[in-house]
């Protein structure tokens, strides 16, 4: 049984006001590491997501039509808060979701300059394009013009960064937004919500709604079909992203989906392996594997693979795992049981058939798993195929450079990747011909800035967040014409 210590309420907001779940119920949070009860949220259901929905529907005229300096200074307002409470929220971060506190503050310091590019774009939603027409006297022009309601759903891995990714631009572009929580950080993503609307947002254009886990498929059922939703967007597992797109498809809705990853970083012969082993280790290790751009396959080619291999393996002996709010540590827990025990039956299936584990691997207790080198890895072992969002990354040897590409294009997946080659031009043509949304050439799988255009293609998802792309997913483009003089009709 476990302690519960400092337990926080966390409520819905709903047109400006924070309240309890319309029936009263509520859920509880626990902390990965240590069990212990840190958050009490609502437990919300389809009132609550109707009375958000309604809530953003009701403010969207008048936010819609807010001018875009207005909005710029309000989302720059925002993004000054979000800097101020950064300690705070890192520190619910470590409780909820057992990051460390400085994946907190690097999430808060990320976001913060996502706010502040979307308040870089909001005349974007004005612009017109005038086209040329081959009728006499017409006046064709292409506007773009905001959406509606957004309906806005963020995960815990990053969670101040994604969630900010999936209200920024929508808020920016003069939709309103109604953000559901993931039920593992209720008070992290109830955070992002508080500076947009203590930034003096007018009530109802960002709107947040939390639920348990039993909850969810009654509030995401309802959050897309309302008909005020005309947009949703949805980061998270592909698995979850499959019926996301469905519901969407069922309501015609429109969606942007960023779902889950198996990125390859391919090492070619002529690669600087000092260089390579430094951007594996951070791509993936980072936040305990648990970032959809992980790196989890590294293919290599046959010069280099061994000793890549063991340059990898004893940075990753030196990374500290353990209590993430010690601030020596580097690598927390994984997020619950259930991810422990799916990323510990990864390294034992591969060993089982076969594979070495140069390092790591090991259950330290509190969900934590040392980092982990496989080499020796095959097609027949689960971890060659299936995401592991963990701290355990495989080295995968091969022939060549072809055989290196046709390994790294082996998989359902399709976010990010990256090629090593001391040859920026050979890299760039090994990069042309992988299969993935994102790559990087001489840099770690994991990377993302504001103005970029960040999505994947197969089972990764589709659509586009970041930056001027987000344009065309938030915003409806409309013909409009205006006649002059008169026009012949043949009837």
């Amino acid at each position: 049984m476990t302690n519960t210590v400092d337990v926080t309420t966390q409520e819905h907001l709903i047109g400006g006001a924070w309240r309890p779940a319309a029936d009263g119920a509520h859920f509880e949070c626990h902390n990965p590491f240590t069990g212990e009860v840190v958050t009490r949220a609502a437990d919300g259901g389809r009132a609550d997501v109707r009375a958000a929905v309604e809530a953003a529907s009701a403010a969207f005229g008048a936010w819609s039509q807010t001018a875009p300096a207005e909005r710029t200074r309000l989302l720059e307002a925002a993004a000054d808060l979000l800097e101020e409470r950064a300690p705070t929220i890192a520190k619910a971060m470590v409780e909820e979701c057992g990051e460390t506190f400085g994946w907190g503050m690097f999430n808060c310091g990320l976001a913060a300059g996502m706010l502040r590019a979307a308040a870089g774009l909001t005349d974007l939603a004005t612009r017109e394009e005038t086209i040329p027409s081959g009728v006499p006297g017409l006046d064709a022009r292409a506007v773009r013009r905001p959406a509606g309601v957004v309906a806005a759903m963020a995960p815990w891995n990053a969670p101040v960064i994604l969630a900010v990714r999936a209200v920024a631009a929508p808020l920016a572009f003069g939709n309103t937004v109604v953000l559901k929580s993931s039920e593992k950080c209720p008070r992290v993503h109830a955070a992002v919500a508080a500076v947009l609307h203590d930034a003096g947002l007018p009530a109802g254009a960002i709107n947040f709604v939390v639920h348990s886990t039993k909850g969810a498929p009654d509030v995401v059922d309802e959050l897309i079909a309302h008909p005020a939703v005309r947009r949703v967007n949805f980061t998270g597992s592909t698995r979850v992203g499959r019926i996301i797109a469905a519901k969407c498809a069922e309501h015609l809705k429109p969606s942007v989906l960023e779902l889950g990853g198996k990125a390859p970083m391919i090492v070619l012969d002529d690669a600087d392996l000092d260089g390579a082993a430094a951007a594996a280790s951070f791509g993936a290790f980072m936040n305990a594997g648990q970032i959809c751009m992980s790196t989890e396959r590294i293919i290599a080619e046959t010069a280099v693979a061994g000793p890549l291999a063991e340059k990898l393996a004893e940075r990753a002996s030196r990374l500290v795992a353990g209590d993430p709010r010690d601030e020596g540590t580097m690598i927390g827990p994984v997020i619950d049981d259930a991810s422990r025990k799916h990323v510990l039956g990864l390294i034992e299936d591969a060993r089982s058939k076969g594979a070495r584990v140069l390092t790591g691997g090991e259950d330290l207790g509190g969900n934590v798993i040392s980092p982990a080198v496989l080499v020796g890895v095959t097609p027949q072992m689960r971890i060659y195929g299936e995401e592991s969002f963990g701290p355990v990354v495989a080295v995968i040897e091969a022939a060549d450079t072809d055989a290196a590409v046709q390994i790294a294009n082996d998989t359902e997946y399709g976010l990010a990747a990256a090629v090593f080659s001391g040859d920026d031009q050979r890299g760039l043509a090994v990069a042309e011909r992988i299969e993935s949304g994102i790559c990087h050439v001489n840099g770690s799988t994991v990377h993302d800035e504001p103005p970029m255009p960040f999505g994947g293609v197969k089972a990764s998802g589709w659509g586009r967040f970041g930056g001027t792309a987000a344009l065309a997913e938030f915003t409806d483009l409309r013909w409009i014409t205006v006649q002059s003089g008169e026009r012949h009709y043949p009837i």
